[in-house]
């Protein structure tokens, strides 16, 4: 029977020691980590993850700046925010969500963001330092995933490791992360021929590809760790990219959707902002 990877239950573990953390800063500075959160536009998704990592620095103790700008910002625009934001002493990681607008270049703004708050690690350097082994704040979704399977014990070293999904800000990054804890990674994608075949002979297999449950539960061999990034809404709750009835007769570990995952990502987002506030502060 396979071991449930629970997000939900180490995050809420991890806020406890957050909580200690932000305490121990204030009393020893004065001072109080803060996250800047930008939205631009109106998305009503965007708005509430938002509003959630709002909530997860309250819950820590920590403060948040909310950044609201309109739809028809312009890239300059957003780039002189994020500059702003750089330069404020009061301000230790910065969050642009994602997705922006269709008229703003996102790539160029998330690498205005300086290197030191990009606890979301959105940037090309972040990402470039990272996969060299260098110091960097992972991408929130696999550094959440990697906290996630470390916690558990799950063997990593000298397996295959199979990655579905080739995005900047998760598959990306995500292989990199298992290749610097001495897996053998193979990255699909939409255009991989025969992808049921590569993933038959995972020994762990990341969904992070954005299609409801594209992989299917028979491609998975006995034993293998199945790590699902996907959520997609449904009228009894949601789904992932991996199909997960059943699948603890076949896995060793696996993440439930929702609770796997997603925890883990905001998690991670404040984990490294309270981590930035104690660089800054030289603790």
């Amino acid at each position: 029977m396979a071991q449930i990877l629970d997000g939900k239950a180490l995050a809420g573990q991890i806020e406890k020691e957050l909580s200690e953390r932000v305490q121990n800063l204030k009393d020893k500075t004065g001072r109080t980590p803060i996250l800047a959160t930008i939205l631009v536009g109106d998305d009503p998704a965007s708005a509430t993850y938002v509003r959630m990592k709002g909530n997860a620095c309250k819950r820590v103790g920590m403060d948040s700046i909310r950044v609201e700008m309109p739809s028809e910002t312009t890239t300059d625009e957003l780039l002189a925010k994020i500059r702003e934001l750089n330069t404020n002493p009061d301000v230790h990681g910065i969050l642009l969500q994602h997705p922006v607008p269709a008229q703003i270049d996102e790539r160029a703004c998330f690498d205005e963001i300086a290197l030191s708050k990009d606890v979301d690690g959105v940037t090309c350097l972040g990402f470039g330092r990272m996969a060299m082994g260098e110091r960097a704040y992972g991408s929130a979704t696999p550094q959440g995933i990697m906290h996630l399977l470390n916690h558990h014990n799950v063997p990593l070293a000298g397996k295959h490791a199979v990655v579905v999904g080739r995005s900047a800000i998760l598959g990306k990054p995500m292989a990199m992360m298992l290749l610097n804890a001495n897996c053998t990674v193979t990255i699909c994608h939409s255009k991989t021929a025969n992808l049921v075949d590569h993933v038959r002979q995972a020994d762990i297999v990341v969904g992070a590809v954005g299609v409801p449950e594209l992989i299917k539960k028979d491609w998975i061999k006995q034993g293998a760790v199945v790590v699902d990034a996907g959520f997609h809404p449904t009228k009894t709750g949601g789904v992932g990219d991996i199909e997960l009835d059943g699948i603890e007769e076949i896995a060793s570990f696996y993440t439930p959707v929702p609770g796997g995952v997603g925890p883990m990502t905001i998690n991670t987002l404040i984990r490294q902002s309270v981590e930035a506030g104690e660089l800054e502060a030289g603790l």
